[in-house]
């Protein structure tokens, strides 16, 4: 059976979107983050870049949720917008672009030091952030999904990012962004999305970000690089 690698952030969450919504059957393993979970050799042998999610699938590893995402649509045949190039176009769009800036945007605005670098960092976060969604959003005028006429992977791997939009952004954000709120509210909809965020609450993670949390997710704060 696949096993899934996951916690509840935003990427392991599409990549449970993704599962949910295709009924494939597997097994969820939890990684804690916070505690240091994912720094085990057992972990570092399916994923050397210690991060989450990634997969088993009897014995083929990927980790990467955006690969991930390929993979198991190419596997399953399912959720493959036909127009290969633009599929590819805006999944990495989101893996190169919305996630890791979204990402520094949640860190700096919730979890950075503030020291004289902070302002420079957050605003040049939040910046860049803003501009990939008012891409996404324009792209998204007149359409109903990212690409084509029909729901895919492009669509889940925007809806694991995009529904933290006020976290990252603030609580009005989702006003600039009309039509990527219109997605984002339609997949939210969908049951496999309801049960997708449920799956961390069968498990039971760390909730404090204290020192441990931090030395484990922020290494950077303890660790000078030359």
């Amino acid at each position: 059976m696949l096993k899934f690698y996951f916690n509840g952030s935003p990427n392991p969450t599409k990549v449970a979107l993704f599962l949910e919504e295709t009924g494939l059957a597997y097994e969820p393993v939890k990684i804690d983050t916070r505690t240091g979970e994912q720094f085990t050799q057992d972990y570092l042998k399916i994923n050397p870049n210690a991060k989450v999610p990634a997969i088993d699938d009897n014995g083929t590893i990927v980790f990467d949720s955006n690969a991930i995402l390929l993979y198991l649509a190419e596997k399953t045949g399912q959720f493959l917008p036909a127009n290969r190039a633009e599929l590819l176009s805006w999944l990495m769009f989101v893996a190169t672009g919305v996630g890791p800036y979204s990402g520094q945007a949640v860190h700096f605005k919730h979890f950075a030091p503030k020291d004289q670098n902070h302002d420079y960092a957050h605003n040049r976060y939040q910046y860049e952030t803003d501009r990939h969604y008012r891409i996404l959003d324009g792209h998204l005028k007149g359409r109903r999904y990212m690409v084509g006429d029909d729901y895919s992977i492009v669509d889940m791997a925007l809806w694991g990012w995009a529904r933290m939009v006020p976290f990252k952004l603030g609580d009005d954000a989702f006003a600039r962004y009309p039509n990527v709120k219109r997605l984002i509210d339609e997949i939210a909809a969908r049951p496999a999305a309801a049960r997708a965020i449920a799956l961390k609450d069968k498990f039971t993670f760390k909730a404090e970000m204290d020192d441990e949390a931090r030395r484990n997710m922020f290494g950077h704060m303890t660790t000078k690089v030359a």
